[in-house]
This record gives C-alpha cells, sequence and structure tokens, in this order.
C-alpha cells in the first residue's frame, strides 16, 4: 500500500494505527523479530513486548550450525536476557501463552524465575521444552488458578515436589519425561486436582511404579505411556466415564480394581509381557490376567492392538470378552501367532472392517487346530471366517518379507469370508511390474464366498 502524500512528505500509515492492533500485528512474526521493530522510533520502542503470546526459542541459533562452547555460552546469556528483559517490560500486561525451549546450559534459576513471573501475571498456556543440568522445575506449576493448558516436556528434570495439585481451569495437561514426587501415585493426584480436565498425555512420567489410577468424569482423552521397565505394576484402574479416545502402553497389571470406559469410543492398545511372562508363556496356564482390562473396554467402536497385545490375549485372558459394538478393529501382526485372533474375531458380532497392519503370519502349534488359527493348515475352515461378518478388509504394508504366503492367506479370506464387498491391499513394492503382476492375480482369484467382492490394490508406484 503507498504511503498518502502531503505538504510534509510521506506519512507513515502503520504508525497511525492504533497501539493496540499494532502490537496485535506484530504478534504473528518470531518474538525476535519483532524485536528488530523498535529501533524505528520512540513509539515502536517496546511495542513488540506488549503481546498476549510469547514464545522464546533458546536453541533457535545454536541448533543449525556449529558452535564451540564459549560461543554457545554467549548465545545462551543473550537469550535469557532478552526473555528478562520482555518480561520486565512486560510487567503489568496479561499473558496469553508463554513458551520457553532451552537446553543445556541454561540457568536453572532462570527457568524457574520466568516461570514464577508468567504465573503470578495469570497465564492461561504455559508450554515448557526443558533440560536443566541441575535443579528442579518449581511445584507452582501445579498450583495455577489461570492455567487452562499445560505442556512440560524434558530431556533430564530431576524431579517436580509436587505437594499438591489445583489447577481448576486445567482443560489440557502434557507431561513427557517428568519424574512427580517419590512415593505416592501420581496420577491420582493429577486428575484428582483436575475437575475440568479433558485432555491428558502422560508419556513415561514417573513416580510410584507399582500403582497407578485415574479417576476423572471430565476427561474425554488420555494418552498414557508407561512402558520403561521390564516389570508389572501391581494395580491399575481407570474411573473415566466420560473418555471417548485412549491410547494406552503398558506391561500387564497384577490386577485391575476397576475399568469404567462406559463411553469410550475409540481405542490404541499396546499391552505386553514381562520377559519373564514370555519365559513362561504357554497354552495351559495363564502367565498373568488381563482379562478384566478387556472386559472394561469391550462397549469400544474402533480398536487398534499391537502385536504384542495380541499375545496378551492368548497367554493372560481367558475368557476373551465380546465387543457387541466394534464396528472397526486393525491389528498389527507382526512376528506373532493368531492363536487369539479367531476367538476375538468370533466375538465380534458386528465388525464391519477388519485392518491387518501387515500380513505376517507366524506358523505355531495351533495353526493345525480348526479356530486355532486363521490359516487353512488344518484343512477346515474357522467359523470366525465361515460366519465373519466383515464387509472391508484392508491388509497395509501388503509385501513385506515376501509375497507368496501373503497371497495365499488373501485367496483364503476370498474364498471363506461370505459378506465381503471390497478387499482393499497396500503394496509396499517399489517397481511398477511387480505392483501391476499381484494386481491381476488377486483380481484374478475366485470370490467363492464373496462373489461380488471388489479388489483394489494400491500403491505409491501404481498409476
Amino acid at each position: 500500500m503507498k504511503s498518502k502524500k502531503t505538504d510534509f512528505g510521506p506519512r507513515d500509515i502503520i504508525s497511525g494505527l492504533p497501539e493496540a492492533l499494532i502490537c496485535h500485528i506484530l504478534s504473528f512474526l518470531p518474538i525476535e523479530d519483532a524485536a528488530l521493530t523498535s529501533v524505528l522510533s520512540k513509539k515502536w520502542r517496546y511495542l513488540f513486548a506488549y503481546r498476549p503470546n510469547l514464545i522464546f526459542d533458546g536453541l533457535l541459533h545454536i541448533q543449525h550450525r556449529a558452535v564451540g562452547n564459549t560461543e554457545k555460552e554467549l548465545i545462551l546469556s543473550r537469550f535469557m536476557a532478552f526473555v528478562d528483559r520482555v518480561l520486565e517490560l512486560q510487567e503489568s500486561c496479561a499473558i496469553n501463552k508463554f513458551s520457553l525451549l532451552c537446553g543445556h546450559g541454561v540457568r536453572p534459576y532462570f527457568v524457574t524465575d520466568s516461570i514464577l513471573k508468567v504465573l503470578r501475571r495469570g497465564v492461561t498456556e504455559l508450554d515448557l521444552h526443558v533440560s536443566l543440568d541441575e535443579g528442579r522445575l518449581p511445584s507452582e506449576v501445579f498450583e495455577s488458578k489461570s492455567l487452562v493448558s499445560l505442556r512440560i516436556e524434558s530431556g533430564n528434570v530431576y524431579g517436580i515436589d509436587v505437594q499438591g495439585v489445583s489447577l481448576p481451569k486445567l482443560k489440557t495437561l502434557f507431561l513427557h519425561r517428568v519424574m512427580l514426587g517419590q512415593a505416592e501415585d501420581c496420577f491420582h493426584k493429577l486428575t484428582s486436582g483436575c475437575h475440568v480436565l479433558e485432555e491428558l498425555f502422560l508419556l513415561r512420567v514417573y513416580s510410584d511404579f507399582w500403582n497407578r489410577s485415574l479417576s476423572s468424569n471430565s476427561l474425554k482423552r488420555l494418552t498414557l505411556y508407561c512402558l520403561d521397565s521390564d516389570q508389572n505394576p501391581d494395580h491399575v484402574s481407570f474411573d473415566t466415564p466420560n473418555l471417548v479416545y485412549f491410547n494406552y502402553s503398558d506391561n500387564i497389571a497384577r490386577k485391575y480394581p476397576k475399568v469404567n470406559f462406559a463411553s469410550l469410543v475409540e481405542a490404541t492398545i499396546y499391552l505386553a509381557m514381562t520377559r519373564d511372562q514370555y519365559a513362561h508363556a504357554n497354552y495351559g496356564n495363564l502367565v498373568a490376567n488381563a482379562t478384566d482390562f478387556f472386559r472394561g473396554i469391550c462397549n469400544v467402536q474402533i480398536l487398534y492392538l499391537s502385536a504384542s497385545t495380541l499375545e496378551v490375549l492368548t497367554f493372560c485372558c481367558k475368557p476373551v470378552p465380546t465387543f457387541n459394538k466394534l464396528v472397526h478393529l486393525t491389528v498389527e501382526t507382526h512376528t506373532v501367532g493368531w492363536e487369539s485372533l479367531p476367538t476375538l474375531l468370533n466375538n465380534c458380532p458386528n465388525l464391519e472392517t477388519l485392518v491387518f497392519e501387515g500380513l505376517h503370519h507366524k506358523y505355531t502349534i495351533k495353526c493345525g487346530d480348526v479356530d486355532g488359527c486363521l490359516c487353512k493348515f488344518s484343512g477346515e475352515v474357522p467359523i470366525c471366517l465361515s460366519s465373519s461378518p466383515v464387509k472391508f478388509l484392508k491388509v497395509q504394508r501388503f509385501g513385506e518379507n515376501g509375497i507368496e504366503n501373503q497371497i495365499e492367506l488373501v485367496k483364503h479370506f476370498l474364498e471363506t469370508m461370505p459378506r465381503l464387498e471390497q478387499l482393499t491391499v497396500h503394496y509396499v513394492a517399489s517397481i511398477d511390474d511387480d505392483v501391476n503382476k499381484v494386481s491381476s492375480q488377486l483380481k484374478d482369484f475366485a470370490r467363492v464366498a464373496s462373489p461380488n467382492c471388489e479388489i483394489q490394490v494400491v500403491s505409491d508406484h501404481l498409476n
């Protein structure tokens, strides 16, 4: 836009805008770039700092070039001084978001002091990516009356002494590699102090390893990753009646006193046995009992099961519960037997879509038994296939580790599954000729049980 000319020369239209609007415009720039406007005039000197969202990246000038220790210390010193200056200029202004990214070499007291300053000023969104050489983050981050969103990711924070949790407005909590307390059940403490929490992400969060329980009527989305040791927790409980999405990775617990997922729609489950449990796994006796856990999620509609979870269903769950509401099931089949699949599929009476994440069939002694596998080694068709309600069958990563056995399995499904309407195969081949050959071969198979089944072969290399 051209400036309007007057008798005194061109007029600065931007500077004539209200200061609040200028600050809003500057808020779309990285704060380091916005700070460059401070040299334009006295009016512009401090405007860059009067912004509701403060995002500071201490690694920005280090990670893209090789620097020595001396230069790194100088960069970090300037960075800390810049953050302190902006917070000083902003002392009377409200802060919506404060984001701080800094690695080794930043003084712990600087991080703590910055956090406490923005908490006192009623920050609503706090985002911390910090790696401290020593010291702890302040426990006040869990005692804020203003926070709506809290995210802490750490490389080596030694811990946060959580005496109490009081976050009455918090709706989203994300913690990654953080230690909370020493002995108490930190998961229970967190949820009991967040009464309107809707989204919770706990990834490698450490406290009392042996017990974990989550209880919340407001929680709608939960991601919990605890697979960091080769031990089984004692008690794991979930009382989350309004949860709709659940992503869970853990070793099998010895007990599941309460599992309440009354509203669950979608779940991704990575349950695993310990090495000792693997060593003692057999088809006669359970090496652990995860039945109560699976019974607690049986209302789910969309379910993803890892390969290790299929093994848990085989050796740690009898009987497998019925999933009456399940319409979409994805199973990962990498390097495991399929012994649990027949029972699982038999107990999904309304299943419409079945997805294999890889089609890696591992032969076991159960393959020779009817309803002991999905393959045709027994010479008879498993009931779970001959009476299957599945309409849409998908195979992801088809062709990994050879295709002969996988083609035979697909042919077996086409010959036995009576309600198939569509088979989609995602082929990983990198040569067009191979893709076209497999596509022709699959489409030439007789659809014995489902004569009208449409077959699609999808590949990045197939025109």
